[in-house]
């Protein structure tokens, strides 16, 4: 394990407990319940825009615009130069099993990485099937665990503590677009107290035992490892709430130098106009002045206004982010749609969605 999993984390006790509150209004709702009123917005915005699939063709060079189904590896592939420098090594292999261990090794030489590196899912959803590979064992259970003839994507493990979520929109009308908000994500992680062990103490989170409770997740540390008192341990390589991480919004701290910056890698992608780009960064400090991050990637139409589940927010503060983000999502999708980029089919849109389904299912535990 890196030694970046390893050690105290960079952030003093008194803050991360004060950043650490309960499980926030949204969050407590059961994932069909807190999705009754998007679908209900989403319904009035399909009869306004008369299409119900319509923000597929917001970015067109895109499968269904990134609202579902797509590659991760698409994203890369529309990039220029610019965003490419900005976006950690990565490289890629069909899986076949062992037999394509010798090949996986090859393509990681090519792409001048090494262990550790992070082995993900190319068609993926929420960290799903995400995991921190150390070592060639490591890399070998990977791959015969995952769905064959399915897409690996391998990249270089960015250590850095930081990782936000920026949410981008540009109006095709308009030469520049801007930041509709950044969020934070705090991994999950448990402190210390000297007599219990990982397990016990994320047996006890509210939001940490949300952690294997789905059968594809799981630690990235020993769960039998008993932390000294006030140590902080990392339990998990993705920050998703799916697995107990926290997310803060600091959209009021977006800066004119990071907007630009962000804009600048948007404008370098094929027809990119609404997305999140997901990024490790050096500090805070560093981020907001508009460089010192790495992009590890970039989802499209269908990645969520996720600041929204900062659980500082009341509901109706939620889902007013979430309305405001679907809302102009459908804005833009029309604008591209009266250029001739016509709307993914609803029965593609939803063969695409279930083949996406089907394989979460079969992907091996994140970490």
């Amino acid at each position: 394990m890196p030694q970046a999993l390893k050690r105290t984390i960079e952030i003093d006790l008194q803050d991360y407990q004060a950043a650490t509150p309960s499980v926030g209004r949204l969050e407590r709702l059961p994932k069909w319940l807190n999705l009754i009123p998007m679908v209900a917005q989403w319904l009035w915005l399909s009869i306004r825009y008369r299409s119900l699939t319509l923000p597929s063709s917001a970015n067109p060079a895109l499968t269904s615009g990134g609202m579902v189904g797509e590659g991760k590896l698409e994203y890369f592939g529309i990039m220029g130069a610019h965003a490419k420098s900005m976006t950690a090594e990565t490289t890629f292999v069909i899986n076949e099993g062992l037999n394509c261990f010798d090949a996986t090794k090859m393509a990681m030489l090519n792409a001048g990485i090494d262990y550790p590196i992070i082995a993900k899912p190319d068609i993926g959803w929420c960290g799903f099937g995400v995991r921190l590979v150390p070592d060639d064992e490591a890399l070998k259970h990977y791959l015969a665990v995952f769905p064959r003839n399915e897409t690996i994507v391998l990249q270089r493990f960015i250590e850095h503590e930081g990782e936000a979520g920026l949410f981008y929109m540009r109006d095709p009308d308009q030469a520049t677009g801007h930041l509709i908000g950044v969020l934070l994500r705090y991994f999950p992680r448990v402190i210390g107290d000297g007599v219990r062990s990982v397990a016990s103490l994320i047996a006890r989170d509210p939001r940490l035992v949300r952690l294997g409770r789905d059968g594809l997740s799981e630690a990235c540390c020993d769960p039998s490892l008993v932390p000294a008192n006030g140590e902080i341990v990392r339990v998990s390589t993705i920050g998703s709430t799916r697995v107990g991480g926290l997310y803060r919004d600091a959209t009021p701290l977006i800066t004119p130098a990071l907007s630009a910056a962000v804009d600048a890698l948007a404008r370098d992608m094929r027809e990119f106009h609404a997305g999140r780009f997901d990024v490790r960064y050096e500090s805070l400090a560093a981020l907001l002045a508009g460089h010192g991050f790495t992009i590890i990637e970039v989802n499209g139409a269908g990645s969520e206004a996720v600041h929204a589940w900062d659980p500082q927010f009341s509901l109706r503060k939620a889902y007013g982010i979430i309305f405001r983000k679907q809302s102009n999502l459908f804005s833009i999708a029309a604008k591209m749609r009266s250029r001739g980029h016509k709307p993914i089919t609803l029965s593609k849109l939803t063969r695409l969605f279930i083949k996406q389904h089907r394989l979460i299912r079969r992907y091996p535990a994140s970490n």
